[in-house]
């Protein structure tokens, strides 16, 4: 994750175009955790990127990725993935599991499987096989991204505007919660040693 951060202090919007496009298309990157951080740096009183472009990049760079993801998939087939995809991630166990999803939901898996890593990285793929008109492809899968990315990049970036106040409530707590969770602990452990040998009524 730290590479992926210089990339993104070195070269900005580029850097998150591009991360966004390959990790739809195979190549493993926290997506999830590459957005709620871009979210945090959206904050401050000299923000490293903005929240609008931000949004806009990210979203223009996961249709991109969606897009390469579904025209691979409607020119070189399914049986192309199961012998190659491998080498990008795309394994034989992950495929089946996308293709029963992609079968049981239709595009629907397209629009909300991009919340499930594993899966969104084969829906695509497999509405390209499945020779998905493109507009609809493109409805589905523009909805799925665009919400996609607003919830992560807006987490971090509420995360990032009260970051202060998480981490001196979290200071503040921690003693407590850690004392409940012991006691909790304790509890559990003294019922479990007191009745595992009562025989069953």
């Amino acid at each position: 994750m730290e590479q992926v951060l210089l990339l993104i202090d070195h070269y900005g919007y580029i850097a998150l175009y591009g991360l966004l496009a390959l990790g739809i298309v195979g190549p493993p990157v926290p997506d999830e955790i590459l957005m709620t951080t871009v979210g945090s740096l959206t904050v401050g009183e000299e923000p490293l990127l903005s929240y609008c472009t931000s949004l806009l990049v990210s979203f223009a760079g996961a249709m991109t990725g969606m897009l390469v993801s579904y025209f691979l998939g409607r020119k070189v087939g399914k049986p192309f993935l199961y012998k190659f995809g491998k080498w990008v991630k795309l394994t034989p166990e992950r495929l089946h599991v996308a293709e029963r999803w992609f079968q049981k939901y239709g595009l629907w898996a397209v629009a909300f499987g991009y919340y499930v890593p594993g899966i969104r990285h084969f829906t695509c793929y497999l509405s390209g096989v499945s020779n998905v008109k493109l507009w609809r492809y493109l409805l589905y899968a523009g909805s799925g991204a665009l919400v996609w990315c607003t919830t992560f990049l807006t987490l971090g970036h509420i995360i990032g505007a009260n970051a202060p106040a998480i981490m001196e409530m979290v200071h503040r707590y921690m003693g407590i919660s850690i004392t409940i969770l012991a006691v909790v602990v304790i509890i559990i452990v003294y019922l479990y040693w007191r009745f595992r040998k009562k025989p069953l009524v």
